[in-house]
């Protein structure tokens, strides 16, 4: 006689297939979580580099004869002409901070807020003051800090 065995998965093989998926998901999610927030962080980072950098190197080549300089906010970093922010200016450029990325303090001379502006010297390119920029999101921390000599450094 010939035994005939039923092709297919037993109820046993499937919750088994099933409890092994969750493991891996449980273990695999976060991890994705945690590399998206720190793409955020580094973009947000290289976004505030690029504008503190750019407002220096208009400065040095004295563009249209000023002086530009950089307002940090929460949410966006603007670099603006002249030495004193004026939100409304037209020639204002803004650079946005993707949430959940977000500008968190900012220390310029012994001053301490989560906003703050510091413009550039058109002989040397010194900045107006030094100090740091922390930007923060739910994972991540990181500091910029801006030298005696305009340069932006992160931590």
């Amino acid at each position: 006689m010939k035994n005939h065995y039923k092709q297919g998965l037993s109820i046993i093989e499937i919750i088994v297939a099933v409890a092994i998926l969750g493991i891996i998901f449980l273990v695999v999610i976060p991890q994705f979580s945690k590399i998206r927030d720190n793409q955020v962080i580094k973009s947000a980072v290289q976004d505030t580099l690029s504008a503190i950098d750019k407002a220096r190197t208009e400065t040095l080549s004295s563009l249209n004869s000023s002086e530009y300089g950089v307002h940090f906010q929460s949410d966006q970093v603007i670099i603006f002409k002249g030495k004193v922010f004026s939100a409304g200016d037209a020639n204002n450029e803004i650079f946005g901070i993707t949430a959940p990325a977000s500008i968190t303090n900012v220390t310029f001379g012994g001053t301490s807020g989560v906003s703050g502006d510091i413009y550039f010297n058109r002989l040397s390119g010194a900045p107006s003051t030094t100090g740091t920029i922390t930007i923060s999101n739910n994972s991540f921390s990181k500091i910029i800090t801006i030298s005696a000599t305009g340069v932006a450094s992160v931590n």
